[in-house]
């Protein structure tokens, strides 16, 4: 009786710790509140942290072009400078003048974008006269500066130019003359990495095993290479931390080598773009054959400037990039393309002022025998030639 009498005063007060179906329901029902109400704030955080519209790529329209045609080409061996060599079918120079006043603006017009808001090329005063009819083909677009002593006194000369020609100009991409090969996807990349840091490179991973030297001799060390990238051009950069970097150069007498080294200077951060390995410099004879081949490969269209890309011919008009006509004669002038027949090869001989003619002297050396044949530097050294590479041995 006792025991029962306990059971009826202990079982009130247990009750209150059982478990109801109305606190279930509600430990049911809050998770989830409390789940959506987390989703909702994760996704509007997303939403926010997203590119807007003021951040989307829209163009070049910021961003002016500087190309870099004033070396000497020493390592060529050439009795020219090496952006005047002729690469299949016209100078290396025009592959880069084709693709920052042809290329580029064609594709920005099918894809809604701007296009680039000045071209300025760094050339000899000697050699400006010869592309002076270039220069006019485009009404204003492409503009001349004269090369300095060393790559930075070149560049500082171009970004003058730039900045007194196109109010605009945010960027300045700055490219080597003697990169033929660079590609519109690269060019977009390293604008829009630009545009988003400050200042952007083109560059790839180094494949080859680096070893240090004093003295060129013995190695001293190797460096480890998961850490080392080769950088190409474009180097696009922010014009006014450019002009920073300019007068911090001058002002502690720093060494610099290329144009992002100088925003290195700065303490300012430079974002390094993937580039392709197939942007290589023409630096040898040999890098030559190798550019013949990769344009081979890709099936490169004919060089036309000043056209619009329509490679008129006599009699016709031919419509300039700013907005002019040019009439049929100054056109096929400017017309560099590829011809076929004798009549195409005279034209072409004529229209490019450094291509070499069939009176060469007999102790001239020749660089533009590339029909089959290595090109050499007029001397027997001896060296015996590896066969034309081809396009498994370069591609990557």
């Amino acid at each position: 009786m006792m025991l029962w009498f306990q059971l009826l005063l202990i079982l009130p007060f247990s009750a209150a710790f059982l478990p109801t179906p109305a606190s279930n329901n509600a430990i049911t029902i809050s998770r989830p509140t409390t789940t959506s109400a987390t989703t909702t704030v994760t996704t509007t955080s997303s939403l926010q942290s997203s590119p807007t519209s003021d951040n989307e790529f829209t163009g070049f329209g910021n961003t002016g072009f500087l190309i870099l045609a004033g070396g000497t080409g020493s390592r060529m061996k050439a009795s020219m400078p090496k952006q005047f060599l002729t690469l299949r079918s016209c100078p290396v120079l025009h592959y880069s003048l084709h693709l920052f006043l042809e290329k580029i603006p064609a594709y920005c017009a099918a894809n809604g974008l701007t296009p680039p808001a000045q071209v300025v090329l760094v050339l000899d005063p000697k050699y400006q006269p010869e592309y002076q009819y270039i220069v006019d083909a485009y009404g204003g677009k492409l503009a001349f500066a004269n090369p300095g002593v060393e790559r930075q006194g070149s560049v500082e000369n171009g970004l003058n130019k730039l900045v007194e020609l196109a109010d605009n100009c945010e960027f300045i991409a700055v490219h080597d003359s003697a990169r033929p090969l660079v590609t519109i996807p690269e060019i977009l990349d390293v604008v829009t990495d630009a545009q988003t840091v400050g200042a952007a490179v083109l560059g790839v991973p180094c494949k080859a095993t680096i070893k240090e030297s004093d003295d060129g001799i013995t190695v001293q060390r190797t460096i480890p290479r998961a850490r080392l990238w080769e950088v190409h051009t474009p180097q696009v950069v922010k014009v006014e931390a450019l002009l920073r970097g300019f007068a911090k150069v001058e002002r502690e007498g720093l060494e610099v080598t290329d144009d992002v080294s100088i925003i290195e200077a700065l303490g300012e951060p430079v974002k390094l773009t993937l580039g392709e390995y197939t942007n290589l410099k023409i630096t040898t004879p040999e890098d030559m054959d190798v550019a013949t081949a990769i344009l081979s490969d890709r099936g490169e269209e004919e060089i036309v400037l000043g056209g619009a890309g329509t490679g008129v011919s006599g009699g016709g008009r031919g419509t300039g990039r700013g907005g002019g006509s040019i009439d049929g004669d100054a056109a096929s002038e400017v017309d560099l393309s590829s011809s076929s027949g004798a009549g195409g090869a005279a034209a072409y001989g004529k229209a490019n002022p450094f291509s070499q003619t069939p009176k060469q002297r007999m102790d001239e050396k020749s660089y533009n025998s590339m029909s089959g044949a290595r090109m050499n530097d007029g001397y027997d050294t001896g060296r015996t030639y590896p066969a034309p590479p081809t396009p498994s041995k370069w591609h990557e």
